[in-house]
């Protein structure tokens, strides 16, 4: 049984920078896609970025895009967010997730708060 922990997160002032980690233990471990996502009530729960495992293609939300970097050390079955100028906006609870098969995200991880201070 795959389990994600993930680490990282905090309070930040707009303008900082923060790197979320999610770490996949358990075997065996396989990862089609592997992504992050957050939510920040009463918001529904919204797509941030994701990366396709072998390859590396990246696609990132728009409200994301040029500050957050998702990456993957195969080595360590981890996967990264590195958010870059954070906004207000930004806060949130942050959740890592992998879709094993290509069929949908179902593992997820604990979630991780990010607050960014205006």
């Amino acid at each position: 049984q795959v389990q994600l922990v993930q680490s990282g997160g905090g309070l930040v002032q707009t303008g900082d920078s923060l790197r979320l980690s999610c770490a996949a233990s358990g075997r065996p471990f396989s990862a089609v896609r592997m992504g992050w996502f957050r939510r920040a009530p009463p918001k529904e729960r919204e797509f941030v970025a994701s990366i396709r495992w072998s390859e590396g293609t990246t696609t990132y939300a728009d409200s994301v895009k040029g500050r957050f970097t998702i990456s993957t050390n195969d080595a360590k079955n981890t996967v990264y967010l590195q958010m870059n100028d954070l906004k207000p906006e930004d806060t949130a609870v942050y959740y890592c997730t992998v879709d094993p098969r290509g069929v949908g995200y179902n593992i997820w991880g604990q979630g991780t708060q990010v607050t960014v201070s205006s």
